[in-house]
């Protein structure tokens, strides 16, 4: 797949189309042969459309293998949907690339949106592909369903409600360090490999979101860090919230950095790029939840709770509240 003299193989819009996107459409897509797609809304449902765009050196390395470039930009979609409850069904796919990237960049790129999409159950509906001068720009914009009524908004939170964090938080934030600053070089291959594909790819949890319908009173997920979007749902809701530090999960390579004191664990709650499912539901719910997450075999954990007021605090084991100087990524 490459040109003469090492140099990338160059090819136009529509054959780029057509050998590597085409194959990836669904039936809604018409074989990427149209400026539209078709789909249909079943009656009773509501679609759920996000969109989420990442740059070359904002939101991935320009160095990262394209598959997984691929990967995340498809996941970090597909976890806004699950926040919602909703089931994952097509995307559209905007592509602004550097003719340097060649045909076998966007080949291996196709490669995993392809392997993802298997894996999830989405299809391709279309998009735009254009060239750009300046850093690569990838914009996803997913659709979803849900039983109408059924979706969880951030805005239902009630002062009593439980706060809960599915996954482990921070571990993302960590691998980012790993690759770019070669941090934690006494952590071993295994927890390093660990923490570098957390970052690299994301597990949105969406068989998790929609068994939270008429569970959960309100659910984000984590992509500015674990504080910043709590405060999101309490902004929105009209709450506050208390997180108890012990409580938060971490995993046995977060932990082993932690003994090490070679980080602090609030950083690990404001770096952001989990992609964890965070919700209030009430005490009532309690086991509930825990069947949903054993059925899935996937860990939940319960760190606060929602309370008349406004922002959230962190607090320790002694129940002294934690200095926190940013709750998580800014944008602008």
């Amino acid at each position: 797949m490459s040109g003469s003299a090492g140099a990338p193989e160059v090819i136009g819009e529509f054959e780029r189309i057509r050998r590597f996107f085409a194959p990836l459409a669904g039936p809604g897509g018409l074989g990427l042969l149209d400026d539209a797609a078709l789909v249909r809304c079943p009656a009773g449902q509501r679609l759920v459309m996000t969109a989420d765009a990442m740059v070359a050196g904002v939101h991935f390395r320009a160095e990262d293998p394209p598959e997984l470039i691929a990967k995340k930009l498809l996941r970090v979609n597909l976890s806004d949907l699950a926040a919602m409850g909703a089931r994952p069904l097509y995307y559209l796919l905007t592509t602004a690339l550097s003719v340097a990237l060649g045909a076998e960049w966007v080949e291996s790129f196709a490669r995993g949106l392809g392997e993802d999409q298997r894996f999830y159950g989405v299809h391709l509906l279309g998009g735009d592909s254009v060239s750009t001068t300046g850093p690569a720009t990838l914009s996803l914009t997913a659709i979803g369903e849900v039983a109408a009524g059924a979706e969880i908004r951030r805005s239902g939170a009630r002062p009593g409600d439980d706060v809960w964090v599915s996954g482990t938080i921070g571990d993302a934030y960590l691998g980012l360090r790993v690759l770019r600053d070669g941090a934690f070089a006494g952590l071993g291959p295994a927890f390093a490999d660990a923490l570098v594909t957390r970052y690299q790819r994301p597990e949105p949890r969406t068989r998790l979101g929609p068994r939270l319908s008429g569970i959960a009173h309100a659910m984000i997920d984590v992509s500015d860090g674990l504080l910043a979007d709590l405060g999101h749902i309490c902004e929105t809701s009209g709450c506050a919230a208390t997180v108890a530090l012990p409580e938060i999960p971490f995993s046995p390579a977060a932990l082993a950095i932690l003994a090490e004191e070679w980080d602090n664990p609030v950083s690990l709650m404001t770096g952001g790029d989990d992609y964890e499912l965070l919700f209030c539901a009430p005490p009532s719910a309690r086991g509930i939840i825990a069947e949903v997450a054993a059925s899935l075999a996937l860990q939940v954990a319960r760190i606060g709770q929602v309370e008349a007021g406004a922002g959230v605090r962190l607090v320790d084991a002694a129940g002294r509240e934690v200095a926190i100087e940013t709750t998580g990524y800014r944008h602008f």
